[in-house]
């Protein structure tokens, strides 16, 4: 069964992105996902398809309207209820969410579906985030014209984790940030480039040296990039192996 993505949107032509596209548009063209898209405007109960108003208090812009947004969730959790999916999350999009990380990214993969709200404008009336929306999520601190951009971001992260989509299954999980690290340096032919040559390690065929060099790398490109990341990963417990190889790091960027 495919991992059913439901997005609600006033720009569905926007997702052809994410079905036509890389690694996103094989999984969907394979069957591993399937993204069913949702226009408010559809929904709207005026000849004009207006799906917006001017807010209660006054104030810049406009606020889109309650109920053709209910109207189109409620449609796309009845299509995953028919494919025997009860529990499906509903996610909006907005910079007032939780920041999206790699965690988050693998617990919506491990159900089996999603719904996902892409506010424009001001925003969306706040009944609707009461009455339908189980969690918000950003993807940073930062504004953006609409969740369409963030939910293209959140799909791909998710669909990426799902079994099938990858072709070697170890890509996954030796991207940045699945073990809380940044990545480590990548190299590919030829040996040398202008004056710069691939690390002797990596043409020593001992790979017991090449996954310890990796993971110092790792370990030191965090400490110099993401000195919070590190703090985390410290905070989770690293292990003796890992206290080593950055200690040697730090020593080596002083020395």
């Amino acid at each position: 069964m495919p991992y059913e993505c439901d997005v609600i949107t006033l720009f569905p032509e926007m997702f052809n992105a994410i079905t036509q596209y890389g690694v996103t548009g094989k999984a969907n063209k394979n069957g591993i996902f399937r993204l069913n898209l949702w226009n408010p405007r559809d929904f709207s109960e005026n000849s004009y398809r207006a799906v917006d108003d001017s807010p209660y208090g006054g104030g810049p812009g406009m606020v889109m309207m309650a109920k053709p947004l209910e109207t189109a969730i409620m449609n796309a959790r009845d299509r995953q209820r028919t494919l025997g999916i009860d529990k499906t999350e509903v996610v909006y999009l907005t910079p007032q969410g939780q920041r999206f990380n790699h965690r988050m990214a693998e617990r919506l993969s491990q159900s089996q579906g999603v719904i996902l709200l892409c506010g424009r404008y001001e925003g969306i009336d706040e009944r609707v985030i009461t009455r339908q929306v189980d969690a918000e999520i950003s993807i940073g601190d930062y504004v953006v014209s609409g969740g369409e951009l963030a939910a293209m971001v959140v799909i791909d992260s998710v669909v990426r984790l799902i079994p099938g989509t990858l072709g070697d299954p170890e890509s996954a999980e030796q991207e940045s940030f699945v073990n809380g690290l940044l990545d480590y340096p990548h190299y590919t032919r030829p040996e040398q480039y202008c004056d710069s040559r691939v690390p002797e390690v990596l043409l020593s065929g001992n790979h017991a040296q090449i996954r310890r060099w990796r993971l110092q790398q790792a370990l030191g490109k965090t400490w110099l990039k993401r000195p919070d990341l590190l703090e985390l990963k410290e905070m989770q417990g690293m292990t003796e192996e890992e206290t080593m190889l950055l200690d040697a790091f730090k020593r080596s960027c002083k020395g």
